[in-house]
């Protein structure tokens, strides 16, 4: 039962990387709507579990284009260090003031309303 579980939780961090590889550079999202447009809609942890372990994949996965639902920099400690994530976002313009996006309204894309 035990190896069910397993690849159940691999294809949705499967999934989640498949959706966070679509956020538009300069955009970002939040754990909840990735989880929404997976039809999971209370599972944002699981979205952030997901993205905190995508560090060991062969391919580059866009995590800090992946916020909480007001904006906040949640997961910034595991990128290393803990301006990694607001460097990163601001190399793709979008900024970042105590933790917070800025702009968070403006550059906000949500996956079930652009993948139609």
């Amino acid at each position: 039962m035990a190896h069910r579980k397993d690849k159940t939780i691999d294809d949705f961090f499967t999934r989640v990387y498949a959706v966070t590889k679509l956020i538009p550079y300069g955009r970002i999202t939040s754990y909840g709507a990735i989880a929404h447009y997976l039809g999971s809609g209370r599972s944002a942890r699981m979205v952030g579990w997901a993205l905190n372990a995508c560090h060991t994949r062969y391919d580059f996965i866009p995590a800090h284009r992946v916020v909480n639902r007001n904006g906040l920099l949640t997961g910034k400690h595991h990128f290393g260090n803990s301006t990694t994530m607001e460097q990163l976002l601001a190399n793709e313009g979008i900024e970042v003031e105590n933790d917070r996006i800025v702009n968070f309204r403006e550059k906000y894309w949500d996956p079930l309303t652009e993948l139609h």
